[in-house]
């Protein structure tokens, strides 16, 4: 995604639109949205790319209702009817022949107490296609091309409740079949001053729906996967267990065992991708599974080691080593996994971790973001923001400053705005208002006496 945009979600009442980059910081107060919209990044996602109703309420985002969810200034307001939102995709066309843009629009209404999808659009240019859900659970859709606009209603049919009449809209995203099977029966009915339409209408919208292709863009048969502002605790002992993604990193030590016993090859590069971070971060410099029987059906204990100076240093069990190794391991190593998402939404990864450590998440951002693989991240560390800008002033990755997007929440009175900040060549942000650092300079200035 390279632009996403929102309107009367939460504290976003005005339509706000932010612009997403390989590496995305977020940054701001305490309750400023930034955790809502990264919430609404993945609800996106769901409705254009897995084609579902998303669960707002779903691990690590719980949202609550539909009441919950829309903005609402309090009891002299009404609240909205629906949340709006949306994003942009650009991508160079195959043999760079220019760039196509592709922007995809839902709004979601109340459906008893849920927010659900009940009108989308995909678009290209001044072509597009558009289904609505109405309240008697019919679909009206309409498509336009350079040389009109057309529209088909669709009844509802008998048994056919809201929720499934939801779930096959979503499903017909890609109405390819739909389109072409109606247009050869001309029910596609012109719309003012536009005439029947034509086979070259039809290759306009196969364009439109083929280009997009949403696995070309965006991958459809995986999810960003969001992780929460506090990992899971870690144990002496780990039982085995199902290694489903989890977003406290439950997961993580059943994974890193399963890797270790049956897959040499992926345990080999995980284990040496952890141990540079860990070299790095000056948290540790080994990473071993502890089996305490013969097999990977057994239960096993997660170790680390320091290095000093002429020796190595004994093997310690994670739970007895600094709290932020094992709040950290789950973020590397979801990171460095094999069939990586390619989106990350994270939230505090430095948490419980020490400022040159902070420092080295920022610089490990920086070598694996990239457009294929997108990095949202929540922070409220300036160490991890400093050393993004002074790598990309340095070179020290491919990360170039327009790779970076820093997007500042700034509250004022009862609504949020955002800011989408860049980096110049030698690291500076950008157009920052005054209230971006005015924290830290009133502190400096305390701190100076002046």
């Amino acid at each position: 995604m390279d632009d996403v945009w929102l309107k009367n979600f939460r504290c976003f009442r005005e339509r706000q639109t932010a612009r997403l980059a390989p590496l995305t910081l977020l940054v701001g107060e305490n309750s400023a949205g930034k955790t809502s919209f990264m919430a609404m990044i993945r609800a996106l996602w769901d409705v254009a790319c897995v084609r579902t109703v998303p669960d707002f309420k779903e691990s690590p985002y719980d949202l609550g209702s539909f009441n919950d969810i829309v903005h609402y200034r309090g009891r002299t307001a009404s609240r909205a009817e629906t949340i709006e939102a949306g994003f942009v995709v650009r991508r160079r066309r195959k043999g760079g022949a220019g760039v196509a843009s592709y922007r995809f629009e839902v709004a979601f209404g109340r459906r008893g107490t849920f927010p659900v999808p009940v009108q989308w659009r995909l678009a290209r240019g001044d072509v597009w296609v558009e289904e609505r859900l109405e309240r008697d659970s019919s679909r009206l859709i309409r498509v336009r091309t350079a040389n009109g606009e057309w529209k088909l209603t669709q009844p509802a049919k008998d048994g056919f409740g809201v929720g499934s009449r939801v779930g096959s809209m979503l499903g017909s995203v890609m109405l390819y079949p739909l389109y072409r099977s109606h247009m050869a029966q001309e029910e596609f009915l012109p719309m003012e001053r536009s005439s029947s339409i034509t086979d070259e209408d039809g290759k306009q919208l196969d364009s439109l729906v083929a280009g997009f292709g949403f696995g070309d863009f965006l991958p459809t048969d995986q999810r960003p996967f969001a992780s929460a502002p506090v990992r899971s605790r870690p144990r002496r002992t780990y039982d085995p267990a199902r290694p489903v993604r989890d977003p406290e990193g439950e997961n993580i030590p059943m994974y890193i065992s399963t890797t270790f016993f049956e897959e040499k090859k992926s345990w080999k590069a995980l284990k040496e991708a952890l141990e540079s971070f860990g070299r790095d971060a000056g948290l540790f410099d080994e990473i071993s599974v502890r089996p305490l029987g013969e097999l990977g059906s057994e239960p096993f204990q997660m170790h680390v080691r320091k290095y000093g100076r002429r020796t190595k240093g004994p093997t310690r069990n994670l739970i007895d080593v600094g709290y932020g190794v094992s709040q950290v391991l789950p973020i590397l190593t979801e990171l460095f996994r094999d069939a990586a998402t390619p989106m990350f939404l994270l939230q505090q990864p430095e948490v419980h971790l020490h400022p040159s450590a902070q420092a080295a998440l920022g610089s490990l951002f920086c070598r694996i973001a990239r457009r294929q693989r997108q990095l949202v991240i929540e922070t409220h560390s300036d160490h991890l923001l400093d050393r993004v800008r002074m790598d990309v002033r340095d070179g020290s990755s491919k990360l170039k400053p327009e790779d970076v997007s820093i997007l500042f929440f700034e509250r004022g009175d009862l609504d949020v705005r955002i800011h989408s900040l860049q980096l110049d060549a030698e690291g500076n942000v950008l157009d920052a208002p005054p209230s971006y650092r005015r924290f830290f300079l009133e502190e400096s200035r305390r701190s100076l006496r002046l």
